[in-house]
Formats: structure tokens, sequence, C-alpha cells
């Protein structure tokens, strides 16, 4: 009798995973279906940029020096046991946008619940912005190392040290998030 009953229980918790995972996955491909266009892109970038520069000293002469700056505005993650997360956003030159993109994950492990996160990546060094550009797909961790930037005392950012070919920031609802990620996240260009 126990047996069955545990049988029962953990099949149950099984189904209860398949659908919530499978329910995580709509969520994304609704977010994929109601894709921007470059337009609202494009503002939501500039919205973006605006935030981070308000809320860290020298981030205006960082950008200023970059050779290219990759902005997600809003990528949305999801997940029960198995998460997924999904946003497009704007490859911008001399402030200029000359590409857009779309960055997605996948997740495995202890999660749960949903949030939204802007993620920018910066380009120091042309030869990294070419490699970039030049690909086809391009996933953090195999094609590139980010180097992600927490801010020091002071709230401001010490361009005299970083060194990395590539830099990335990620804002949450509250400021810069800390203790993240993110390998495996894999940008692909989008036609827009």
């Amino acid at each position: 009798m126990k047996d069955r009953f545990i049988r029962k229980t953990c099949c149950l918790s099984g189904v209860t995973l398949l659908a919530m995972g499978l329910l995580i996955l709509w969520v994304i491909s609704a977010q994929v279906a109601n894709a921007a266009t470059a337009r609202e892109i494009d503002v939501s970038v500039d919205v973006a940029l605006e935030n981070f520069v308000k809320e860290v000293n020298g981030a205006q002469e960082f950008l200023d020096s970059a050779r290219g700056v990759l902005v997600f505005p809003s990528v949305y993650k999801a997940g029960i046991g198995v998460g997924g997360e999904y946003g497009e956003g704007a490859l911008r030159i001399k402030g200029k946008t000359v590409d857009y993109y779309n960055t997605a994950a996948a997740s495995f492990g202890l999660q749960l619940g949903a949030q939204k996160k802007t993620i920018i990546l910066v380009f120091i060094q042309d030869e990294a912005l070419k490699k970039f550009r030049a690909s086809s797909g391009w996933e953090i961790g195999v094609d590139a190392s980010v180097a992600l930037i927490t801010i020091g005392a002071g709230g401001s950012i010490d361009s005299t040290k970083i060194k990395d070919p590539i830099v990335g920031f990620v804002f949450g609802q509250k400021g810069l998030m800390y203790n993240l990620t993110l390998e495996g996240t894999k940008i692909t260009k989008l036609n827009k």
C-alpha cells in the first residue's frame, strides 16, 4: 500500500514538473511570437542605456570609449526546475544601431519563479567586436568570455582596471545584479 502511494506521488510530481516545464516553454515562445519591431527595440535600448548612465558613475565615458555595445533591455526568465530565458536587443556602434539580436538560454536545477533583467555587453576591443559580428550564432563561454562587472565603492566604473575584451553588466529591478553567470547564453542575429 505504502509503495503504491509513493509511486503515485512520484508519478504526479513528474507530471507536475513536466506540465510546469511546458508552461514555461509556452511563455517564452509567446515572447518570441510577439517579437518587437526594430523601432520598439531601439526605444527600449535608449531607456536601458539612460538608466545605466544614471545609476553608474563613469558609465557615459566608458560607453563612449567602447567599440560596440550590445543591449538587451528586457530579458525574461522563468523556471520551475527547468527554466529558460529570452530577450531581444540591438548592437550599437558609435551610438547608432547596426544590427538586432536575440538572446536565449536554458537552465536546470533548483529554480522557481520569473524575473526580468537588462543585459549590457560592452566590446572593448575591435577584434572581439569583429569576431562577434562575423559569427552566425555566438555563445558566451564557448565563442568568447564575458567578464561580469560589479560596481565598486561609490558606484562608479574604474575603466583603467578593465582589461577584458568584453565586459557585461546585468541589471534587475533593484539595480545591478551580483553572483550571476552568462555562461551558455546564446546570441543570434535577427533580421529586422
